[in-house]
């Protein structure tokens, strides 16, 4: 097994991965993303819906909160300036009856108290001039709501990341680790198993981060939280579609509900379900069909369930299990758990995509100011 040296590892070359070492490049750190899979992103980051959230559900002053309303504006502007796909397509947030009225009331209100000032109410009349076959009570229309080309985002992160000098190599897993006298020496399993010893490490393996936390010897085992699997399935709408918005319900235990969004070819599609799982399986369960058809007829009556069909299954990192109410992400750092160098992020979930630079930037100001500047010339770009 051979030995070597690194400066800053990152594991897991997911978005938020990508993007955290991007950073790090450009503040002039040499920067080793290590990947298990064949390619970038082939997980949580690619089996999502592409949605660039405005930012209207999570805790006031939470880091879901912060990193959603940066992250969002910082998001438009690189998709800007590196031709990455987008659209502000904008989302309706629909009360089927009058009864969901308050809710909607609650959700705005919330909205507002973390900094999202630009939405509007609309009642039925003017919701059916903007959705025909759209019927409910009232929405909620969030003009700044978006979508993107994810894997072109990744691709441009992973860009950034390689003129800045940094590298991605897949097909290398984290199995083990501990602290040395150098920093973190870590194991891997790979083409080429080898040991190395980092000054910084930065463990954003997204579903598996958990695990790569429990494999590192000293690292309190009170500091890593219960990370719960959730699987979800999304439904394509075959031939054209109704909606020229984002159409979503009420929030409901566990997630946003069953939604409505558009991907950039204008594809229709529909999920995700909440369903926690032990195991990371991508199967698709074609007996969700009643349950997607029952709560999108709710406020699309006019659904055609030939129509639907089996599109994907993603699966998220979640902290709290349906029921258990707001968790927020955790970014777990030296301050927490006593290691110097080592930063694990666990339960990055929705709004991850949207969050990525901003978390990028989170993340880069608590390893920056460890220790003098590199001793080496700056590779900013």
């Amino acid at each position: 097994m051979g030995k070597e040296q690194s400066d800053v590892v990152v594991i897991g070359a997911g978005v938020i991965g990508l993007a955290i070492a991007r950073a790090l490049a450009r503040k002039g750190r040499h920067v080793l993303m290590l990947e298990s899979h064949p390619g970038i992103g082939m997980e949580t980051s690619s089996r999502n819906s592409e949605v660039i959230h405005a930012g209207l559900h999570y805790a006031p002053g939470s880091l879901k909160a912060r990193t959603c309303l940066q992250g969002k504006e910082s998001l438009y502007a690189y998709c800007q300036a590196k031709g990455v796909p987008h659209r502000r397509i904008g989302k309706l947030i629909v009360a089927v009856g009058e009864e969901q009225l308050e809710v909607l009331e609650q959700i705005r209100a919330n909205a507002e108290a973390c900094g999202v000032t630009d939405l509007e109410c609309l009642d039925s009349h003017r919701l059916e001039l903007l959705e025909p076959e759209v019927r409910a009570a009232a929405a909620l229309w969030s003009p700044s709501t978006g979508i993107i080309d994810s894997h072109a985002l990744m691709l441009a992160l992973q860009g950034d990341l390689e003129a800045a000098g940094g590298q991605v190599v897949c097909h290398t897993r984290v199995t083990s680790g501990r602290v040395s006298s150098k920093g973190l020496e870590l194991q891997f399993a790979g083409n080429e198993p080898l040991s190395l010893s980092a000054r910084t490490v930065i463990n954003s393996a997204g579903l598996y981060a958990a695990e790569v936390a429990r494999s590192l010897s000293g690292l309190p085992a009170g500091s890593i939280p219960a990370v719960h699997l959730v699987r979800g399935h999304y439904f394509t709408y075959s031939g054209n579609s109704p909606f020229q918005h984002l159409i979503y319900p009420l929030p409901e235990a566990g997630g946003l509900g069953i939604h409505g969004t558009l991907d950039l070819a204008g594809q229709l599609r529909f999920g995700p379900d909440t369903q926690p799982t032990e195991h990371i399986d991508y199967d698709f369960d074609e007996n969700r069909l009643a349950r997607f058809s029952g709560a999108i007829r709710k406020w699309f009556p006019e659904l055609q369930e030939a129509r639907l069909q089996p599109g994907y299954v993603g699966i998220r990192p979640r902290l709290a299990l349906p029921g258990d109410g707001f968790r927020d992400f955790v970014v777990s750092g030296p301050a927490d758990h006593g290691i110097p160098g080592l930063i694990n992020l666990y339960g990055i979930e929705s709004p991850g995509l949207t969050a990525c630079l901003a978390l990028a930037d989170f993340v880069t100001a608590m390893v920056m100011p460890w220790g003098s500047e590199p001793d080496y010339p700056s590779m900013a770009v």
